[in-house]
């Protein structure tokens, strides 16, 4: 890779990382639903001035819906007390559903590097399952597990949009989600209370939520996007592994996050697992992990 493009990946890991604290720093003032709508609302701005994408509509539909419960799921994770940093690394344990979902669903069946890295990633999430009920409660960290899970099933849905460029998908993946989660908000949160939450948000808040669609989204997607397309999943994919690092640390230095032994370990071991499968020499399912 070009080194200006080895700079951009790493600049994209470095951002999805700091989203997650960002993401945190949001729910102090708004609800998590609140927040998804309104980084769904802002990306798909684009969408008015881009072609629609040349996919079924039911895979635009079903990808977008699938990325609709993943950001919920996580953003109400860390609103009921689960730490950014925990839930970057749960986040990006998507890599280990991705290939197992794969080989349930369409029979590709991972390589032995790839299953190493599956046993020992599930072996990291059992370690941080028993950390759970002492600073958050079981329920917010069960909903935070779906979010993977959800990931893992956009992934193998993206795969059928080689070829379409990613600014278009997003944008247009975004303004479908925006059916879905009015009907969430204003059935859950209400339109009244959303906005007073809106209306009376300081300006870092709104700055967080701007942030997590401009350059989180929008931004980031298109430059991974464009080194997926100019290089190898090989030689792109390993840079993920950076995110839920920059997340644990951001969180660590922002909120003073501390893991204690058996959770960091657990984090360290999940990170280990992902690592072990997106190095493997045949990386089939991967190339959209990110």
């Amino acid at each position: 890779m070009k080194p200006l493009d080895i700079a951009l990946a790493v600049a994209v890991a470095v951002i999805w990382g700091v989203g997650f604290v960002l993401t945190r720093m949001a729910v102090d003032e708004m609800s998590s639903t609140l927040i998804t709508t309104l980084r769904f609302a802002i990306t798909a701005l684009p969408c008015l001035l881009l072609p629609r994408p040349k996919l079924p509509w039911q895979v635009v539909v079903a990808t977008s819906w699938l990325l609709v419960a993943q950001f919920l799921a996580q953003t109400y994770g860390m609103a009921h007390g689960v730490p950014a940093g925990l839930t970057s690394v749960i986040v990006q344990s998507q890599a280990l559903f991705t290939v197992g979902l794969a080989a349930l669903l369409l029979k590709e069946w991972p390589t032995r590097q790839q299953a190493v890295g599956i046993v020992v990633a599930m072996a990291g999430l059992m370690m941080i399952c028993f950390t759970v009920g002492y600073d958050f409660s079981v329920f917010p960290f069960m909903v935070l597990m779906t979010a993977p899970i959800s990931f893992a099933f956009s992934n193998l849905l993206l795969r059928r949009a080689q070829g379409v460029p990613m600014l278009d998908l997003f944008s247009w993946i975004s303004l479908v989600a925006l059916a879905p989660l009015l009907v969430v908000l204003f059935t859950v949160d209400g339109a009244a209370t959303s906005w007073h939450s809106l209306t009376h948000a300081s300006l870092k808040a709104l700055a967080c939520v701007a942030f997590l669609a401009v350059v989180g989204t929008t931004l980031g997607y298109w430059i991974w996007g464009r080194l997926l397309r100019d290089y190898s999943a090989a030689q792109v994919v390993p840079f993920a592994l950076l995110v839920p690092f920059v997340g644990a640390v951001a969180s660590s230095f922002t909120f003073g996050e501390s893991f204690g032994s058996l959770r960091l370990t657990g984090m360290i071991v999940v990170v280990l697992g992902i690592a072990v499968m997106l190095l493997s020499r045949r990386p089939p399912v991967m190339r959209e992990v990110a």
